[in-house]
């Protein structure tokens, strides 16, 4: 069994910051992507940044510049630095994983159970 559990959310004014963690855990064999995505009320889930194991780091438009994604491979843990808050960053922020675990040659898509961020004055 694999879990993924996020923190570091909570309510922060427009031009904070605010980090958040992912920690994979159970019986991994090899994590291919880490990343973060989120969905907003009545808007769809949309990515905001991925790294890949071997380094790439990939942003959605919208948060280049404000927020850094960065990976401790030895912890199988992702953060999300995010500088320059606005209130449309609000949302639910999801940790996605690719990983591969024992016993199995393919690998499976996790996901964790989401942490708030809310950007209000």
């Amino acid at each position: 069994q694999v879990q993924v559990v996020e923190s570091g959310g909570g309510s922060v004014q427009p031009g904070g910051s605010l980090r958040l963690s992912c920690t994979a855990s159970g019986s991994i064999v090899s994590i291919s992507v880490m990343g973060w995505y989120r969905q907003a009320p009545g808007k769809r889930r949309e990515l905001v940044a991925t790294a890949i194991s071997g380094g790439s780091t990939n942003y959605a438009d919208s948060v280049k510049g404000r927020f850094t994604i960065s990976r401790d491979n030895a912890k199988n843990t992702v953060y999300l630095q995010m500088n320059s808050l606005k209130p449309e960053d609000t949302a639910v922020y999801y940790c996605n994983a690719l990983i591969r675990t024992m016993g199995n040659i393919r690998t499976g898509n996790y996901w964790g159970q989401g942490t708030q961020v809310t950007v209000s004055s």
